[in-house]
C-alpha cells in the first residue's frame, strides 16, 4: 500500500515539472526585471500578463503580440529586446497526453517588431524532432533566422522542424504549415530533388506569386553532373514530385544506416513521390542497449533529423508529415498513410509486427525491417 501511495503522490509532481512552463523558461522573470524601463510598475504588469500566453489553451500568436507590446512600452534597449525574444522563444505549456504536437503561430505579420522576427520557440522534448527545434530556438535568440515575409511556423519548417499545428491569429488551425498558396511575390520557394546517396538538394528559385520553376538538380559529389531522380514542382502542400528510377538514392553507411534505394508501392494509385515510406524496427540505435528496440523511418529523406522512438506512432506521424514536407506524394498516398497511422495506433503493439503491418498497408509487404543488421557499434540509424 505504501508503494502505491508514494507513486500516486509523485506522479502529479512529475507532470507539473514538465507541463508547468508558465514562467516561460525564465522569460517572465526577465520581463519583470526591466523595472527601470517604461512607467513605474509597467514591467511587472507586462510580466504578469505574459503568463496567460504560455498556457496550453492560448493562441500561440498571442505571445507574439504581447512581445511586440513589451517593446512598444519599454523600448528597444538590448535588455528589453532580450526579454521580449525570450518570450517569443518560450515553450508554451504542453500536455502530450492530450495532444501530440504543439501549436505554432502561422500569421506572417507577427511579430511586427523587426527585433523579434526570426526567433523560434522551444517545444516539449517529447515531441518528435524536438532536439532540432530546441537547438534552433536557443540559437535564434541571439542570431534570429531570416524571416522576411514568413511566419514563425514558416521559419521553423524551413529550418528542419514541421511537427506542429499551424494556428492563425483568429484561431483558425491549418493542417499544413508553410503552404505555397499564400506565397508573396518575389518570395523564395524551395524545391526538392532526390539525389544519389540518399540526400536531397533544396534549391531556391525566385518566383512570382505561385508560379513555380523546374528544380535544378545538384550533385553532392561536386562533379557537376546532374543527379538522377524525380523532379518537383510547387512546395508545401502543393508540392508534387515525380518518382525517381528504382534504386535511386541507395546508401550504405555504418552510422546513419542503409537504404536500398527508391522502390514504388505495390498498391496501384499510391505515389509517394521521392520517398519510400517504410519503417524499421531495430535494436541498439543511437547508443541504446543492444536489447532495446526502437522504430525509425528507413529512407534518409524521411528520417533526417528524426530521433528513433519506442512509440511507433511518433515515427508513423513523422513519415506522414514528410510525405507533404519533402516527398511530394499524391493525395491517395497521403490518405493511405493517414489511414495506416490510425490502424497502427489502434493496434497498440510495439514489436516487429507493428513495422511489418505499417509497411504492408502502404504496399511494401517484403520490406526489410532491419536493413542495418542491428545492433551495430556506432549505428545512429538516421541522417
Amino acid at each position: 500500500m505504501f508503494k502505491i501511495s508514494a507513486v500516486s503522490l509523485l506522479f502529479p509532481t512529475l507532470i507539473w515539472a514538465r507541463f508547468g512552463q508558465e514562467q516561460g523558461n525564465g522569460a517572465v522573470a526577465a520581463i519583470s526585471a526591466l523595472s527601470n524601463l517604461g512607467n513605474p510598475g509597467q514591467a511587472a504588469t507586462l510580466a504578469g500578463q505574459s503568463i496567460q500566453f504560455l498556457l496550453g489553451a492560448a493562441n500561440p500568436c498571442g505571445k507574439l503580440t504581447h512581445a511586440d507590446l513589451i517593446l512598444s512600452q519599454l523600448g528597444t534597449s538590448s535588455a528589453a529586446v532580450a526579454a521580449a525574444r525570450g518570450l517569443v522563444a518560450a515553450e508554451q505549456n504542453f500536455n502530450p497526453f492530450v495532444v501530440s504536437v504543439p501549436s505554432i503561430c502561422a500569421d506572417k505579420s507577427l511579430p511586427k517588431s523587426p527585433e523579434l522576427r526570426g526567433v523560434v520557440p522551444l517545444v516539449d522534448p517529447s515531441v518528435a524532432g524536438a532536439d532540432v527545434e530546441n537547438s534552433n530556438a536557443a540559437k535564434s535568440k541571439l542570431n534570429p533566422f531570416v524571416a522576411t515575409g514568413l511566419s514563425v511556423a514558416d521559419v521553423m519548417q524551413q529550418n528542419g522542424f514541421s511537427n506542429f499545428t499551424s494556428v492563425l491569429a483568429d484561431g483558425t488551425k491549418q493542417a499544413t504549415p508553410g503552404s505555397a498558396s499564400n506565397a508573396a511575390p518575389q518570395q523564395q520557394q524551395p524545391t526538392t530533388t532526390r539525389m544519389a546517396g540518399g540526400k536531397s538538394a533544396v534549391t531556391s528559385t525566385f518566383v512570382r506569386m505561385t508560379k513555380t520553376m523546374p528544380p535544378v538538380a545538384q550533385n553532392p559529389s561536386g562533379t557537376g553532373a546532374a543527379a538522377v531522380g524525380g523532379g518537383c514542382t510547387g512546395s508545401g502542400n502543393t508540392m508534387s514530385c515525380g518518382a525517381p528510377k528504382d534504386g535511386t538514392g541507395a546508401v550504405k553507411n555504418a552510422a546513419t544506416g542503409n537504404f536500398d534505394g527508391f522502390v514504388r508501392s505495390s498498391i496501384a494509385g499510391l505515389d509517394f513521390g521521392l520517398c519510400v515510406p517504410t519503417m524499421k524496427f531495430e535494436a541498439g540505435l543511437n547508443g541504446r542497449k543492444d536489447t532495446e528496440f526502437t522504430f525509425q523511418a528507413i529512407d534518409p529523406l524521411v528520417n533526417k533529423g528524426q530521433q528513433e522512438a519506442l512509440n511507433p506512432n511518433i515515427i508513423t506521424n513523422r513519415i506522414k508529415d514528410q510525405l507533404t514536407n519533402v516527398c511530394g506524394a499524391n493525395a491517395a498516398a497521403k490518405d493511405a498513410a493517414k489511414a495506416a497511422q490510425a490502424q497502427i495506433q489502434a493496434l497498440g503493439t510495439r514489436n516487429a509486427d507493428t513495422a511489418n503491418t505499417w509497411n504492408k498497408l502502404l504496399g511494401f509487404d517484403n520490406a526489410n525491417i532491419n536493413p542495418d543488421n542491428a545492433p551495430q557499434p556506432g549505428l545512429v540509424g538516421h541522417t
